[in-house]
């Protein structure tokens, strides 16, 4: 099969195609000119082998499939249908996470597996219930100017800022945060940037929405997160805490934020590519330079010495597996603090401290806070959930770290994941639910769960 009947196989759209299509071009280029033995070029420097990935493909194609909300097409009996004119795309299927949320959906874009269209609609959508005017809950938390939601309601469209309810009126709450998570900004900016590469269009950029261009309203949502005053990093308190990021909602950390500071340096670059395209030189260098900024001050503030990075500087500060896997993936972390961080991973994973069933945990097991919690503050239990579960959405970040360092291990782990996702398939019948969410101590949750399989499919497919 040629790699252009592969890709009109998966159903992609025509902006799509073009797009993996150039970059699929630039990949063999790069392949040639570094071998000229490429038609020999070695299977075994694949993480995973091409039966794996074709099955990975289909598989996320499908649960892909499995999360639109179609417009009118009603999910919940406690929710009304899709009334937002469009299809949105949820977290994963069958009972999951009956709502449109942005973090999901932005961190599932570079599957390919979702069309132009579907993006641009999602986008206007996000943009169209951004705050616009600061705002305290019943609960008594603030939604501040430029606040992004966490989740939005399909029925009536009412944005939910907070995580853990979908109550509009009282969302919130020191439980939840006074403060919206620190996330959302920055995947919206994503959303933005991975719209602009697909359709290979800026124009989009100067569309009024209620009032303000789009542009506008990214670099609205840039300025929410909080810093010390004179600060670039992502940083919070007891008093004013939002979570950090949506992957861990359920835990308290204060301080210092390694993980939502790695997505503003990306968000970072992202505008400033934006802001090229719009010919605006002066901002695209502001961006640049803050993006720099950041880039040196992540590793120096949150290095435990190990090769590990911190999640904060203040409660909850224990050495973080997907800090330091974004670090890298990002490429924030370089040359003896790459390697030393990728060797101390492989160590990890061999030793049995950082997976289970092709699966990662947010903290090896021997960095846990005490015998009865993993992260130091959290509102479940040990080893469920966010507090020490296993979750696939990881996974392949983990693989490509490992990989720079030995790469049969990542082959092992990989193969652990597929292997995994095999054996309970959802496809198979109502009975099995993989991609689940995420592994507790006693039971999987959430069935046919989207970013455990399009976060390491976007690896793997690279």
């Amino acid at each position: 099969m040629t790699i252009y009947n592969f890709i009109l196989d998966l159903h992609l759209s025509e902006g799509t195609i073009l797009f993996v299509m150039r970059r699929t071009i630039l990949i063999i280029a790069m392949f040639i000119a570094a071998s000229t033995t490429f038609g020999q070029h070695n299977s075994d420097s694949r993480i995973l082998s091409f039966d794996d990935l074709n099955y990975l493909a289909g598989l996320t194609k499908d649960v892909v499939e499995a999360s639109r909300i179609y417009p009118e097409q009603k999910i919940s009996p406690n929710f009304g249908p899709n009334r937002t004119g469009g299809t949105l795309i949820r977290p994963g299927g069958r009972d999951c996470y009956p709502a449109f949320w942005i973090r999901d959906y932005a961190m599932s874009l570079e599957s390919g597996f979702i069309t132009n269209a579907e993006q641009w609609h999602m986008l206007q959508l996000t943009a169209s219930v951004q705050c616009d005017q600061n705002w305290i809950t019943d609960a008594g938390s603030m939604v501040p100017q430029g606040a992004i939601a966490d989740h939005i309601r399909i029925d009536d469209l009412k944005p939910v800022y907070f995580p853990g309810t979908y109550d509009y009126k009282g969302q919130g709450g020191k439980k939840w945060g006074m403060f919206p998570p620190y996330c959302d900004q920055y995947f919206f900016i994503h959303m933005a940037s991975i719209y602009s590469l697909a359709s290979d269009s800026s124009e989009f950029l100067s569309q009024m929405i209620n009032g303000t261009r789009l542009i506008d309203r990214l670099e609205m949502a840039f300025r929410v997160p909080p810093t010390r005053q004179d600060g670039v990093l992502v940083f919070t308190t007891e008093e004013f805490r939002g979570v950090d990021f949506g992957f861990r909602d359920v835990i308290t950390m204060t301080g210092d934020l390694c993980l939502p500071s790695l997505l503003k340096y990306r968000a970072a670059l992202e505008l400033s590519a934006l802001n090229t395209k719009l010919q605006r030189p002066a901002k695209a260098d502001w961006y640049r330079l803050l993006a720099e900024k950041l880039k040196n001050e992540i590793p120096d503030k949150f290095s435990d010495g190990r090769g590990m990075l911190r999640a904060s500087t203040g409660r909850s500060g224990q050495p973080d597996v997907w800090s330091t896997i974004l670090a890298i993936d990002f490429g924030v972390l370089k040359g003896e603090a790459l390697e030393k961080s990728c060797q101390f991973l492989a160590e990890a994973y061999k030793n049995g401290t950082l997976t289970g069933r092709g699966n990662i945990r947010h903290i090896l097991t021997t960095d846990d806070f005490s015998k009865t919690t993993s992260w130091e503050k959290s509102l479940v239990a040990k080893n469920n959930y966010q507090n020490g579960a296993l979750w696939g959405t990881a996974t392949g970040w983990v693989c490509r770290a490992i990989a720079r360092v030995d790469l049969k291990a990542a082959q092992q782990l990989a193969k652990e994941y597929i292997d995994d996702l095999r054996a309970g398939d959802f496809r198979k019948g109502p009975e099995f639910g993989a991609p689940w969410e995420c592994y507790n101590a006693g039971s999987p949750q959430n069935a046919v769960y989207m970013t455990t399989v399009t976060a390491p499919y976007i690896v793997f497919k690279e």
